[in-house]
């Protein structure tokens, strides 16, 4: 660091920004070592900030008062560099090797991450000739860890983008830290917390939900799933049990009590108890309205319709695209198939198995000895277990024109990074880590129309992008790069 005399004045030790919400951060000064002491140097009085780290400030004169952060502010090289973010295009953890400012309408921002291993380790504003551009940041979410700045983040906290599958796969890879983090963002949205709940691993859930007070995990298994909630409750601390099932609301708590009677690896144990039953003289458009009033009940268990006498016992089934391909005013009994498959609560989840497999059912109704319906096994509840336990550790292969997209250099994600520092507005994603407008981001694992699946971790949903590899052009970056932590 320099003065317009070519004078030294001290040594950079950090970049601040000030975090603004779904804005790019703006730099808002530096922190310099001078004679042993940490400075603030306001970003007003630099004159000049290079890639070769060279930082000239307009007059030696400084603020001697040691640095102290404000809300809303991060260091990058003590909060971002070498630390993981959540790459929200391709749902992962990845690790911020170095970070790319670009200047505009007379303010430095925060463009660009790249998260490729740097060549080598020069410090803040070293070399940058690695072969990798930086992707936007806006395809990023940060793990900082401390609170101050997560008051400024949480309100637009990109990783409500994802899918629940998709953040449980990114808890089941997280620090201690990193999860708090993740959670605490995941909290602001009550309904999102209980879908990762439904996704985690039993294990993880466990410690997770024993960690809360018994009215916090009241709140959580009150909007998951019944069978989901029964499966909680079972995993939590004997003495704890009844505490939290006093404490869920009424209809939910008669469910989990009736699913935890069963054998867990039963079809009892297996159904779940959302799904919907009409009269056989039910016209084809009272039977459409009726589902879509049905918003609060599994979707899967929805893809077919049941009919039932008056006592409850299982007549017919038929699809939900039969029922919405049919004449408004034709009946449920004309066009549902009569004695369905069925299995007994008892039944081993070996043969349910098989039978979902022969008949290729989605759904699979379970019935008492009388014949009344008990509940619904959804094809998604049989894969989950009859998969390996450790099936989320596995390694998902990336997509296959990823390292074409890296080779080319594509172009930048939403407001991606032009070159020579300049920053668009474009508000449709074209590079890598790209997100759609509907806000739901792709990347190795997610959900497909129709049900149709691809070759691993899922399939993407029409429309989103793949958020591989597009990059942003070189623009005036720093090269300031991180350290190096072991990942957990």
């Amino acid at each position: 660091m320099v003065d317009r005399g070519d004078r030294s004045l001290g040594r950079l030790s950090d970049v601040i920004v000030r975090l603004r919400g779904a804005d790019y951060p703006v730099v808002t000064g530096l922190v310099v070592g001078v004679g042993g002491r940490e400075l603030f140097v306001p970003v007003e009085q630099v004159a000049a900030l290079d890639a070769e780290g060279l930082v000239e400030l307009e007059s030696a004169r400084l603020d001697l008062r040691p640095f102290e952060r404000r809300e809303g502010e991060v260091l990058l090289r003590a909060d971002v560099l070498g630390h993981r973010l959540i790459d929200v295009g391709e749902a992962r953890l990845v690790r911020a090797q170095d970070v790319e400012l670009a200047e505009r309408d007379g303010q430095w921002l925060l463009s660009g991450v790249d998260t490729h291993r740097p060549h080598r380790l020069l410090g803040i504003f070293g070399d940058r000739a690695t072969g990798h551009a930086c992707r936007d940041w806006k395809a990023f979410e940060p793990l900082i860890g401390h609170s101050r700045s997560a008051l400024v983040r949480r309100p637009t906290a990109r990783i409500r983008r994802l899918r629940p599958a998709e953040i449980a796969d990114l808890l089941e890879d997280a620090s201690r830290d990193e999860e708090r983090e993740i959670l605490g963002d995941v909290r602001q949205d009550p309904e999102l917390e209980a879908d990762v709940f439904e996704e985690l691993e039993e294990d993880r859930a466990s410690r997770l939900l024993n960690a809360r007070t018994d009215e916090e995990i009241a709140a959580v298994l009150a909007r998951m799933r019944a069978d989901d909630a029964a499966d909680a409750i079972d995993d939590l601390r004997q003495g704890r049990r009844r505490t939290v099932l006093e404490l869920l609301p009424a209809g939910q708590r008669a469910k989990v009590l009736t699913l935890m009677g069963f054998n867990p690896d039963s079809a009892g144990g297996l159904m779940g108890m959302d799904f919907l039953t009409l009269p056989p003289d039910t016209p084809a458009s009272e039977a459409e309205a009726a589902v879509r009033r049905a918003s609060r009940l599994q979707p899967e268990a929805l893809t077919s319709v049941y009919t039932a006498d008056e006592e409850g016992r299982l007549l017919g089934w038929v699809r939900l695209v039969t029922v919405l391909q049919s004449d408004p005013a034709v009946r449920l009994g004309e066009v549902s198939e009569a004695d369905p498959v069925r299995v007994g609560p008892d039944t081993d989840l070996v043969d349910v198995a098989l039978l979902m497999t022969d008949y290729n059912l989605i759904t699979l109704p379970v019935v008492d000895d009388e014949g009344v319906l008990l509940g619904v096994i959804t094809v998604d509840d049989v894969l989950e277990a009859t998969l390996p336990e450790d099936w989320r550790r596995r390694e998902v292969a990336p997509p296959p024109d990823a390292h074409r997209t890296a080779e080319a250099g594509g172009t930048a994600a939403v407001g991606g990074i032009t070159g020579a520092g300049g920053i668009t507005e474009a508000g449709s994603p074209t590079g890598g880590g790209g997100i759609t407008e509907a806000g739901s981001p792709t990347g190795g694992g997610g959900i497909t129309e129709a049900g149709s699946t691809t070759g691993v971790g899922g399939t993407a949903e029409a429309g989103s992008t793949t958020g591989v590899g597009g990059t942003a052009e070189a623009g005036s970056a720093t090269g300031l790069e991180g350290r190096e932590e072991p990942s957990p």
